[in-house]
């Protein structure tokens, strides 16, 4: 009679933590926050001068400001 009772609590139990029993939402720390906020290389940037969007890794720095191409930056 006691193993049948255990053996039913049992059986319970392991439904209860594999399918009822939610999981805890895991929250962002700030520094995984800071890391999602930088811009990654396929970003599209706007350039200064012209507007024209174009991916960061393609695009030309000058004076903090995103430049498309290099006529861009005589222009500026």
């Amino acid at each position: 009679m006691i193993l049948k009772v255990l053996l039913v609590l049992g059986v319970i139990g392991i439904v209860y933590f594999m399918f009822i029993k939610k999981k805890p939402i895991q929250k962002k720390t700030d520094i995984q926050k800071k890391k999602d906020d930088k811009l990654q290389s396929n970003d599209m940037v706007a350039c200064s001068t012209c507007g024209t969007y174009s991916e960061l890794s393609e695009t030309i720095i000058s004076s903090n400001k995103y430049y498309c191409s290099d006529e861009c930056v005589d222009k500026a």
